[in-house]
């Protein structure tokens, strides 16, 4: 089983079995061909349906007070940035460009940033602007209605006292962190901005054990089926399953990067007391990391084991066939040599040649079943 580091609630994946098609048309990258006509740092959503409309949700908060304030403008926001000690923004939809653009006029936020939040197909990255962190992370989650890993992308900016984070579905992945807040557990209402960055990059690599957890529920699926009945299907499941590991590896690797680069006190913006939450952090995406490539090198072994079981069964098939085939070889001999049409043959004229000829053809059959027993051929 997978140890999780720290308690997140398990999903159930659907059984096994999936639509190959619709997976497929899920990996297609929506949006690229279009924007690859585009200027540089033109501000254009290109990424899945996920939410409408944009909503925007401010947490102020210290040790002592706490406000929190949801909108669906961004003109509040400008008035929160110099508030101390700590402002979390939070967007939901990404669909409206002119609220994000604003947004970043506000925040003075390059560009080239805005545009890699709007374009929800970037690779996990972390870009240090001296002013801010632009931080880029892919948040896996298992579909309810299929049971496949989808992706969606998270992107944060951390500032001396600030931290926007961007999130496309209409979920909301970080209510625990908004519940500590409200209720004031833990340390996060002492701490600053960059360790609000921390708990929210930590659940984005918690995230990865509970996709793991149901990747398990379906390699244990996967692997019964193997030994008890492996059929065409079973193939088609097995490389499905190496697909998905190959896209979380694909997330996983440079996010480990992102943590490491955290870790190594590059920014200033990072203190040194939070950088030991991040060290916590890495060890979490290594051990993801780790875990994935166990699950790409059990489903190597599987379609190994899927080979062999076909190539054993078709040896079965072969042997049987064999000995059918060796069994009447003699007995084709001896009706051959009695359907020869010469007119002196003295069995020929026996009362009781056709009745023996049955007899010897049955004791023939019958030792060389009961050889083929000893020899353990059957």
């Amino acid at each position: 089983m997978i140890h999780r580091p720290h308690s997140v609630a398990k999903v159930t994946c659907s059984p096994m079995g999936l639509d190959r098609e619709a997976k497929m048309a899920r990996r297609t990258r929506k949006g690229m061909v279009g924007r690859a006509k585009l200027p540089p740092a033109e501000i254009v959503h290109s990424g899945s349906p996920g939410v409408e409309t944009t909503e925007i949700t401010i947490m102020e908060y210290d040790e002592a007070h706490f406000q929190e304030v949801r909108k669906q403008n961004v003109d509040v926001c400008f008035r929160c940035r110099e508030h101390p000690p700590v402002v979390w923004i939070s967007i939901e939809g990404l669909h409206e460009a002119e609220t994000i653009t604003g947004l970043g006029e506000g925040f003075e936020l390059h560009p080239l940033v805005l545009e890699d939040v709007l374009s929800a197909n970037q690779r996990p990255k972390m870009d240090d602007l001296e002013d801010y962190l632009f931080i880029v992370l892919r948040m896996p989650y298992l579909d309810k209605n299929s049971g496949v890993v989808e992706h969606q992308q998270i992107s944060l900016v951390l500032g001396a006292t600030f931290v926007l984070s961007f999130q496309e579905a209409d979920e909301d992945v970080f209510a625990p962190i908004r519940e500590r807040i409200r209720s004031a557990k833990g340390r996060i209402r002492r701490l600053g901005a960059d360790y609000l960055a921390y708990a929210l990059i930590d659940t984005v690599v918690d995230s990865y054990f509970v996709v793991l957890e149901g990747l398990e529920d379906r390699l244990d699926l996967l692997e019964e089926e193997l030994v008890a009945n492996a059929r065409p299907e079973t193939l088609h499941m097995i490389h499905d399953l190496k697909r998905e590991m190959i896209f979380l590896l694909k997330s996983v690797w440079p996010m480990r990067e992102v943590v490491g680069r955290l870790t190594r006190g590059e920014s200033s913006l990072v203190r040194d007391s939070t950088e030991v939450y991040f060290r916590d952090v890495y060890d979490h995406a290594f051990q993801v990391m780790d875990t994935v490539e166990t699950f790409r090198e059990m489903l190597s072994g599987m379609l190994e084991m899927y080979l062999s079981s076909i190539s054993n069964r078709m040896n079965e098939i072969m042997k049987v066939l064999t000995i059918i085939a060796t069994l009447f070889i003699p007995l084709t001999f001896i009706t051959g040599v009695y359907g020869m049409n010469f007119k002196h043959m003295p069995e020929l004229e026996w009362r009781w040649g056709y009745l023996l000829v049955w007899v010897v053809m049955f004791v023939v059959a019958a030792l060389m079943l009961l050889y083929f027993r000893r020899k353990k051929w059957l």
